[in-house]
């Protein structure tokens, strides 16, 4: 098939116990040395007891909850080298080591996009990745499914689920799309400290490799060729899960 993957995000998840979301602001940031003093603020930050939001104009997000962190960054045709989200996690963790930090997830995300047909996103659900079978014919309207799997590779469990979706373009028409949510799971059990901060550190590292391996069974195993990816910037708030 002709489709071809587009990578449109890139998070890192850690889990933590007794987190305060509220210490997540700006000048925390880039006092600390977390983020570069230069960088903008995209808009103002959302701050309450449950949950603390940054975001700045180079496609980075950091929300702060009582049981994780997540740095998320938009990918705009950036090379390996250019993809910054890692390190400031990294710096994150460095600046608050005494954090109960319990798991780390490496969280990419992309799309395929079927623009001639309407129906195809959900054809490729239901007849390329399902088997026609009597459990699709129930119902007044075609089926839709959603696959969540479960592989174990050698450096641990990886996650993903496939859904349908819908793509909203400046014209306000949409295109259908099926998105390729992706997790690699890292446990931290270490005791004191300095060892859960290098554990943290351990399952961060292995960002690179992770993200090659998603974009390498998408581009191989679903689509059938050879890895052949492109980066977008995404407009999460315009991308919507179809009814």
């Amino acid at each position: 098939m002709s489709q071809t993957l587009v990578t449109q995000e890139f998070g890192i998840i850690i889990a933590a116990k007794n987190h305060k979301p509220t210490i997540l602001n700006p000048d925390f940031l880039k006092y600390s040395g977390i983020v570069p003093t230069e960088w903008e603020l995209a808009r103002q930050p959302i701050y309450t007891q449950s949950v603390s939001q940054v975001a700045f104009t180079n496609g980075i997000v950091i929300i702060a909850e009582p049981t994780r962190v997540m740095f998320i960054e938009a990918i705009e045709n950036k090379t390996v080298e250019e993809i910054a989200v890692a390190a400031i996690a990294k710096k994150y963790v460095e600046a608050l080591p005494n954090v109960e930090y319990e798991a780390v997830g490496i969280n990419p995300r992309g799309y395929v996009a079927f623009e001639k047909d309407l129906d195809a996103a959900r054809l490729f659900i239901t007849e390329t990745l399902l088997s026609a079978s009597a459990w699709q014919e129930a119902g007044t309207t075609p089926v839709r499914a959603t696959l969540n799997l479960a592989y174990t590779l050698e450096r641990g469990p990886f996650y993903l689920s496939v859904n349908e979706a819908s793509l909203r373009n400046p014209d306000e028409t949409t295109t259908p799309i099926v998105l390729f949510s992706g997790s690699f799971s890292y446990e931290v059990t270490s005791e004191t400290p300095v060892e859960r901060k290098n554990n943290v550190h351990q399952g961060i590292d292995n960002w690179q490799a992770d993200l090659s391996a998603y974009q390498e069974i998408i581009s191989k195993k679903f689509l059938g060729k050879t890895s052949e990816e492109k980066t977008v910037v995404p407009d999460v708030f315009a991308m919507s899960a179809a009814v």
